[in-house]
């Protein structure tokens, strides 16, 4: 151990880990000013900010993708070089990104070993892997079959794999990016007792998310970066959320959720007995124009299934649309669009997007129709079209012909919203549309809703973020297992408590 005195930030304790000075440009942004960070062994400091704010940035200096401009790093107390993933791995730094690094078709002790297997006369030694693996999932204090398939795994147990190749190369800090984004509540308290157990065996975590409400249940400290600076490191006790939210976006927000005067209209569209095999079971429901009704329920709830039908992009086994009183079929994604209905998809970049394409060929794409001359598209109209929209959903940009796959999500997700907007839709359905985005363009979304809302447009929202269903809700249905297990109308009054009652009922 150095002496305490080779770390001015701390008098008692040499840190884990301290980055200095940390400075990174790339061509036309200077993406990191300046930025000091520390870390202390049992610790769990989470980092937060908007899209773009610096924290993947960051994150690759630390792991290695990334060389920084100038600054320096120390894992307790000793200056270290890290200019590849190797060496970060060397010096006890392991990366757990948002999108896992395992091979699906291998197993889970060969996903863990790969590329430092163990080896007995130039053989893999499987047994030895095998009771190597068990042994990690132990410290973890979970029970997983070493030899089982890695695709076959749900998200939260490719996560455990993700910890135990980890824990496998001796990591004193790991960093996790996201890592409840596909999680269920369950999932995430399994999540946070096998955080805390590391807590405990004296490791140090970097916790990174947009979701708030996990930040102040699982974090001793947060550190907040805007534009590339650091604008606050505060114990997580001393800090409540508005503050939180206000050090995040750089300016004063009146409600995490923006008020609205809900004007519900009469009855847009009605569902009625659909069913898909077990996954869908006699659902029926109504929406009406100028009203967002909420769709709560756990991860496999049926929630996705039931709008993928209602938008033709599966088929029913059974079931009766009606819009405006009459009855409607619905038997491709095309028969939706044409009775004016959208969908947001859940897996925007998977469903909703082309990410090899431009941004204006992405918005366009549904709307061809509209820019044709014969045989021939009408470039100027189509960019004056997509202009409007840009302007008036604030779409940041750096010009029309701009990979999508660049964009903040946040920002991907409006040109999608945009896209369909161009349809001049009267039903808008969003599933999970602020999943991966920051608190700030949260809230540009929240207020996108309302707009449409306002405009008279009926609006079905799904999320698994129960504060924004009941923030943002006129009614909330609840699903369980294929199934609406209730309605609340008086949502003002509701608790998160009486969603989860009737969503595992």
């Amino acid at each position: 151990m150095i002496d305490n005195t080779t770390n001015p930030q701390n008098n008692n304790l040499t840190c884990l880990l301290e980055m200095r000075g940390i400075d990174k440009s790339f061509p036309g942004v200077h993406a990191l000013k300046d930025i000091s960070l520390t870390l202390q062994r049992g610790e769990v400091l989470a980092l937060v900010g908007e899209n773009g704010a610096g924290k993947s940035t960051l994150i690759k200096i630390l792991g290695g993708a990334h060389l920084p401009d100038g600054g320096d790093i120390f894992i307790e107390g000793k200056p270290v070089q890290i200019r590849s993933p190797h060496d970060a791995q060397h010096v006890g730094i392991s990366i757990i990104y948002q999108e896992f690094n395992l091979i699906p078709d291998l197993t889970i002790r060969e996903n863990i070993f790969l590329g430092k297997e163990k080896t007995t006369f130039g053989f893999v030694n499987t047994s030895e892997e095998h009771r190597q693996s068990r042994l990690l999932f132990e410290k973890i204090g979970v029970d997983i079959d070493p030899d089982a398939r890695c695709g076959d795994l749900t998200v939260s147990l490719q996560q455990i794999v993700e910890i135990a190749k980890a824990l496998s190369l001796h990591a004193a800090l790991i960093v996790m990016d996201e890592p409840s984004a596909a999680l269920t509540i369950q999932e995430v308290k399994h999540l946070f007792a096998i955080i805390e157990d590391l807590k405990k065996q004296n490791m140090g975590i970097i916790y990174i998310s947009h979701r708030l409400e996990e930040v102040f249940e699982i974090a001793d400290r947060v550190m907040v970066l805007r534009d590339g600076e650091h604008v606050v490191t505060s114990e997580i006790k001393d800090i409540n959320r508005n503050r939180l939210i206000e050090m995040m976006v750089g300016r004063p927000l009146e409600s995490e959720f923006p008020k609205r005067i809900s004007k519900v209209g009469v009855e847009h569209f009605r569902v009625k007995d659909l069913s898909h095999s077990q996954v869908v079971r006699n659902v029926h429901f109504h929406v009406s124009a100028g009203e967002v009704l909420g769709f709560a329920g756990l991860i496999g709830a049926g929630r996705t299934e039931t709008m993928r039908m209602i938008f033709g992009a599966d088929k029913p086994d059974s079931g009766h649309i009606f819009i405006e009183g009459r009855e409607v079929r619905i038997r491709n994604p095309k028969d939706a669009i044409r009775h004016r209905i959208c969908l947001l998809t859940e897996d925007r970049k998977g469903q909703g997007l082309i990410l090899n394409h431009s941004c204006r060929e992405n918005f366009s794409l549904p709307n061809l129709d509209q820019f044709s001359r014969g045989l021939f598209l009408d470039q100027g109209k189509e960019r004056k079209t997509f202009s409007q929209y840009i302007k008036n959903l604030k779409i940041k940009i750096q010009s029309q012909e701009q990979m999508i796959v660049s964009l903040s999500g946040g920002n991907q997700q409006k040109v999608v919203l945009a896209k369909w907007l161009a349809k001049n839709a009267d039903m808008i359905i969003f599933d999970e549309p602020t999943r991966g985005i920051d608190v700030g363009a949260k809230y540009e979304i929240y207020l996108l809703i309302n707009q449409l809302a306002e405009e008279g447009k009926a609006i079905i929202l799904i999320s698994s973020e129960l504060p924004e269903i009941l923030g943002m809700s006129d009614r909330i249905i609840v699903m369980h297992e294929g199934e609406i297990k209730g309605e609340i109308t008086d949502v003002a009054s509701a608790t998160q408590e009486d969603i989860l009652y009737l969503a595992i009922s």
